[in-house]
C-alpha cells in the first residue's frame, strides 16, 4: 500500500484534531448519553438518540484520522536543501502568461488542500504540471476551459 504524503503542519493539525476528539468531544458525548439515560425510556428519548448519533460521527472521524496518520509519509521540507525545483511541500509563485495574474500555491497532501488558503493537492492538475519543473520554466496546465500557460516565478522551500 502506497503511503500518502503529508506536510509536518498537516500531520500536526490531524494530531491536534484527534487529541481534541479523544480528550474533549468523546468524554462530553459519554456524559450526554449518561444524562439522557437518566431521563427514562430510551425508545422515545431524543436527547439519547442525538448523543448516540454524535458518538457515531465522532468515533468515525477518530478512526478516519488514525487511519490517515498510520498510512501517511510525513515530509519535512525544511530538512531539504533549498533549490529552484518544484517539489512536494514547496511554495510556488506562478504567473498566468495570458493575464499576467500572479498566484502563489503551496503543494500539500490531499487532506491539507484548501485553495482559499493557497494550498493545493499534489494530485491536482496544476501541481502535477509544476512538480519537477524549475523557476523560469513555462508549464502548460490542462484546464476544462483549455490549456493555460504559466511561468514559474519563484520556488520556496519553507514551512
Amino acid at each position: 500500500m502506497q503511503k500518502n504524503p503529508m506536510t509536518v503542519e498537516g500531520e500536526a493539525a490531524l494530531r491536534k484534531e484527534l487529541e481534541h476528539l479523544i480528550k474533549v468531544v468523546r468524554p462530553g458525548i459519554i456524559e450526554a448519553i449518561a444524562t439522557a439515560r437518566e431521563h427514562g425510556d430510551l425508545k422515545e428519548n431524543a436527547e439519547y438518540h442525538a448523543a448516540r448519533e454524535q458518538q457515531s460521527f465522532a468515533e468515525g472521524r477518530i478512526q478516519d484520522i488514525e487511519g490517515k496518520l498510520s498510512n501517511s509519509q510525513v515530509i519535512d521540507i525544511s530538512k531539504i536543501p533549498p533549490g529552484d525545483r518544484v517539489i512536494f511541500g514547496s511554495t510556488v509563485t506562478i504567473i498566468n502568461m495570458d493575464t499576467e495574474v500572479q498566484v502563489t500555491y503551496r503543494i500539500v497532501g490531499d487532506d491539507e488542500a484548501n485553495v482559499k488558503e493557497g494550498k493545493i493537492s499534489y494530485q491536482s492538475p496544476i501541481a502535477r504540471a509544476l512538480i519537477g519543473k524549475e523557476s523560469g520554466d513555462i508549464v502548460v496546465v490542462k484546464a476544462p476551459s483549455g490549456d493555460v500557460e504559466y511561468e514559474i516565478d519563484e520556488v520556496v522551500y519553507s514551512a
